[in-house]
């Protein structure tokens, strides 16, 4: 890849991850090379299994398994520095495109600091697409330092209505 973006898809919407996601599964297509990492989650999905499939994707994820509920435990503190560690060695690696699934909910719960995201992205390597993804806040100084920024806001979701995740829809 000749020069390489920091995307980021944030907002209290569904569909943060799919648009990553999505971009992964077009550029696996012009044969990149994509890694996915996950922060805050550990659960398997139709886009994982789907995407696996393909030998310039990989993945790791670094959740505990349970959504973080008020003040994140020692297991969420642990598995954050795992994940933002193996984060920073994935873009010294040969990868064309680096997705880190969640990071913003990492900033947002305090287990990893703006400023340490913001340096991250502005040492990369000029050849890697970073997307950032999650969080219903915004951070200015991520923000500032991004080149593309979406928001995902909702107007009306299933879950309000006490329908649940749907296999194959939402997992």
């Amino acid at each position: 890849m000749e020069k390489g973006l920091t995307q980021i898809y944030w907002g209290d919407g569904k569909g943060k991850t799919t648009a990553a996601l999505g971009t992964a599964l077009r550029s696996i297509n012009h044969k990149y090379k994509v890694h996915l990492i996950q922060f805050l989650k550990k659960s398997q999905t139709g886009e994982l299994d789907t995407l696996s499939n393909f030998y310039n994707f990989s993945y790791k994820q670094f959740g505990s398994g349970e959504f973080i509920k008020g003040k994140p435990t020692k297991t969420d503190i642990k598995k954050t520095k795992e994940a933002f560690q193996h984060l920073k060695k994935s873009l010294k690696k040969d990868n064309d495109i680096v997705i880190a699934d969640e990071i913003l909910y990492a900033v947002q719960f305090g287990l990893i600091k703006e400023s340490d995201v913001t340096k991250l992205i502005k040492s990369k390597p000029e050849t890697v697409e970073l997307i950032l993804t999650g969080s219903h806040v915004p951070f200015p100084k991520i923000f500032k330092t991004a080149d593309l920024i979406t928001e995902i806001k909702k107007h009306k979701h299933p879950y309000d209505e006490g329908i649940q995740a749907r296999k194959g829809i939402e997992f």
